[in-house]
């Protein structure tokens, strides 16, 4: 029996699971899963900047390798998966330059604009292959540069957040190229770093260490951090260390182009292909290529997902009206649909604090009825995510001249059952949820590969359908999901 340790860490928690890959009486391979330590992901305020406390989630992480052994766990390796984006600097004597920003800070504001009027926006696209999203690494760079940081100029190495974390623990710098293509610094054609964009940003070329890709074998735990723990050796694996795309490898999908929902704080839906789709139409409906397992690149529409109701709950919670988010599923789907809709990706939902009221707001200003309680709310932002994951459908549809039989829907946001059955109404075709643990599961899936337990991709992925449950959602009520959508496309 191969074991795994796999860490997920999302923008508001993270976990540590670990991964037993065992035999059937059949002699089929089935992987079991089980959670072993979950600790939250507090950022935290300093001055007017927002960073993520990059130490306590190291310390989380260690007492989650003790913990594996003294539950007679003996994982053989482990992977780190996380948020995209986001980074930390090295010094030339290895040392972690600060604690690295959290990619709501602010201060890229205004950075997308800039960069735009000087070089093209299809220019940019066609160097960078990413939605322009003002966290995109390169806006976070190029605004410690207009901001004089001396970090820049003491720094030596960059080194994405799961590669930072696992250079904590081992010691071994690399990076991963799942998590590179986030940065938008990367030329998704030729997978090299774009060091003229580097230099004309001001942005020091040599920090970058070439790419890796999932299922590269990294080195054990540092002799330090054994001694301190008091463990034998665990090797350390690239996995795809962006969540997303370890999700994507989970995906129970048989051959064949697939659509996909990776549902949680963030939802992204996209499809996978060989190579990036770096066309003008792409650019216009502002598409992102990621690179996934496999070398393959995801072709996906970062959409502002469940953070809306997760920040809602957060209000509603310290105010004293605390409700799980299946109360809150409960009781919206009580309340009239298609009242009150949003685009979920107004901007103004960006940005933590007084959600509720961005989203009464919202209503208010497009001539609409305004939510009242928290069902009311709750069931606006269910059916506006329902409808903009059409949309992206419909998009990606169009630009590859496709059409999916139904969409496959991964994470953590498929516990809401009432969220996969609007989804399912909207598209008009099949829902396929699970399984939840995508991201942990993919990040496993990706050791068992370098691990030579799964053979390639395919072979991982039959893994995942033969391991965990699917449930299948079938579309209703057409007629008026068709009105709705018509009146969401008008919101802006």
């Amino acid at each position: 029996m191969t074991q795994t340790l796999a860490f997920d860490l999302g923008a508001s928690s993270g976990r540590a699971l670990i991964g037993k890959l065992t035999r059937t009486e059949a002699g089929e391979h089935k992987l079991e899963v089980e959670e072993i330590h979950r600790f939250p992901n507090v950022p935290v305020q300093v001055g007017r900047h927002l960073h993520w406390d990059i130490l306590r989630l190291l310390q989380e992480m260690k007492h989650a390798l003790r913990k594996a052994f003294q539950l007679g766990y003996h994982p053989v390796s482990f992977g780190v998966d996380t948020w995209g984006v986001d980074f930390g600097l090295l010094d030339a004597n290895g040392e972690l330059l600060g604690n690295p920003y959290h990619y709501r800070d602010p201060h890229t504001e205004g950075l997308i604009e800039e960069l735009e009027a000087r070089f093209g926006r299809e220019e940019l696209f066609r160097q960078g292959g990413l939605q322009f999203m003002p966290f995109n690494t390169v806006y976070q760079l190029y605004a410690m540069k207009k901001a004089a940081s001396p970090k820049l100029d003491t720094a030596r190495t960059l080194l994405l957040t799961p590669d930072l974390l696992v250079y904590l623990l081992t010691g071994q710098r690399i990076c991963e190229f799942s998590m590179a293509t986030t940065t938008q610094l990367l030329h998704p054609e030729s997978r090299q770093w774009n060091k003229a964009l580097m230099e004309q940003l001001g942005i020091p070329e040599d920090l970058f260490l070439d790419p890796v890709y999932p299922g590269t074998r990294i080195g054990p735990l540092s002799e330090e951090v054994r001694e301190e723990l008091g463990i034998p050796s665990v090797e350390a694996v690239a996995v795809a260390t962006h969540d997303t795309e370890s999700a994507v490898a989970a995906i129970p999908a048989s051959a064949g182009p697939f659509a996909y929902l990776v549902c949680g704080t963030w939802s992204l839906v996209g499809t996978e292909l060989d190579q990036p789709l770096l066309t003008e139409e792409a650019m216009k409906l502002e598409f992102s290529n990621e690179g996934g397992v496999g070398g393959k690149y995801q072709l996906l529409k970062n959409i502002m997902g469940l953070w809306i109701l997760q920040e809602c709950k957060r209000e509603w919670d310290e105010q004293g009206r605390v409700y799980s988010f299946a109360e809150l599923a409960s009781m919206a789907e009580q309340e009239e649909a298609f009242r009150f809709l949003i685009n979920p990706d107004d901007l103004r939902f960006f940005g933590p604090s007084n959600m509720p009221e961005k989203v009464r707001s919202y209503c208010h200003e497009t001539g609409q009825p305004v939510p009242a309680t928290e069902a009311e709310v709750a069931r606006c932002i269910m059916d506006s995510l329902a409808l903009r994951y059409r949309s992206a459908l419909e998009q990606i549809e169009q630009l590859l001249g496709v059409r999916y039989s139904g969409m496959h829907m991964v994470g953590g946001g498929i516990q809401n059952k009432l969220l996969c059955r609007l989804t399912a109404n909207a598209i008009g075709r099949p829902v396929w949820a699970g399984p939840v643990e995508a991201s942990a599961i993919g990040n496993m899936l990706a050791q068992f590969m370098a691990l030579g337990e799964c053979a390639d991709l395919e072979e991982a992925r039959q893994l995942s359908a033969a391991s965990f449950p699917v449930d299948s959602y079938e579309p209703a009520d057409m007629d008026v999901w068709n009105e709705a959508y018509e009146r969401f496309k008008q919101m802006k």
